[in-house]
């Protein structure tokens, strides 16, 4: 009898990096605080940081100063960064996984 290999001792792994998972929570809520993305991703603040300096300097975001708070515009009609991809657009994804319209974003 053949058996399975038990998936608790596999490597854990995902299709999404947490550079997209940031991209998709700040367009659920441009509002959000860098604690709060963190959180709901489930990596540091430092990391959300990080993110979110590559995701502005890359130009798929924009953030804008509100009062002592930040407010997020993700620039949706960004292409995919990795060459098999390039030739689409973020906002597909953004569509899929933040349940909005990407046109309404940027």
């Amino acid at each position: 009898m053949e058996t399975t290999p038990s998936r608790t001792n596999a490597k854990p792994w995902t299709f999404l990096t947490n550079h997209a998972r940031v991209l998709i929570q700040l367009a659920r809520d441009p509002d959000a605080r860098v604690r709060d993305v963190a959180h709901e991703i489930g990596i540091t603040e430092r990391a959300a940081q990080l993110i979110i300096s590559d995701l502005e300097e890359s130009g798929y975001i924009t953030r804008t100063r509100v009062g002592r708070r930040n407010s997020y515009t993700v620039n949706a009609h960004r292409p995919f960064r990795h060459p098999t991809e390039a030739d689409h657009d973020v906002e597909a994804l953004i569509e899929l996984f933040a349940g909005q319209d990407a046109a309404a974003l940027a």
